[in-house]
């Protein structure tokens, strides 16, 4: 094992090395031990299971492959995602481990991650008059969107391309944020109201 890399780190880069040649089922907890230079019950002890393989490969990928560039602003992140959809194009097989893990793995954080937390900041900044728990709300419909498992659907469902899927996330975040200012509109409405009333 590489000096200064842990464990878990290697495992999962060769895990996904090993994706290039072999699909998910057929890695062997056994051939990523040799691969690493652990034993194979130093593989479970980390990843106790197959969906925590799978979970943590399809991070250690995003991570690598498929980083999000950073984006404050409502554009930014649309062109952050349209950047995404075509690196998911580039590596269907990576791209297709993601959305798998997105839809099968049960052993998700249990706290927001990085990406949620940005999310809401963004539409905070930008709707500061909506309530959190609607931010977090139209936060989770637009993390779906710009995932891969939505871009898997896309792709696998309806043959299309990621210019065209990032054409359909587009109108789709109009959509979603124009249901925002709807709940913004009448939020005010409603303490108009009230001051008035």
């Amino acid at each position: 094992m590489a000096e200064g890399v842990d464990t878990p780190t290697a495992i999962l880069a060769h895990a996904a090395v090993a994706l290039r040649e072999h699909p998910f089922d057929d890695i062997s907890y056994r051939s990523l031990g040799d691969a690493v230079g652990v034993s194979e019950r130093t593989v479970y002890r980390h990843f106790p299971t197959r969906s925590h393989l799978l979970e943590g490969v399809a991070g250690w990928i995003e991570s690598t492959e498929f980083p999000l560039p950073p984006f404050v602003t409502l554009p930014q992140f649309r062109q952050a995602v349209r950047a995404r959809f075509l690196a998911f194009d580039s590596s269907p097989a990576f791209a297709f481990v993601c959305a798998r893990a997105a839809s099968i793995s049960p052993t998700g954080e249990p706290e927001p991650t990085f990406f949620t937390r940005a999310l809401v900041a963004m539409l905070a900044t930008n709707h500061p008059s909506v309530n959190a728990r609607d931010l977090r709300r139209v936060a989770a419909t637009l993390r779906y969107f710009a995932s891969a498992q939505f871009w898997a659907r896309m792709r696998t469902g309806f043959e299309m391309s990621a210019p065209a899927i990032s054409d359909v996330f587009d109108r789709t975040v109009g959509e979603v944020l124009g249901g925002l200012l709807i709940i913004t509109d009448t939020a005010m409405d409603s303490v108009s109201r009230r001051a008035l009333g």
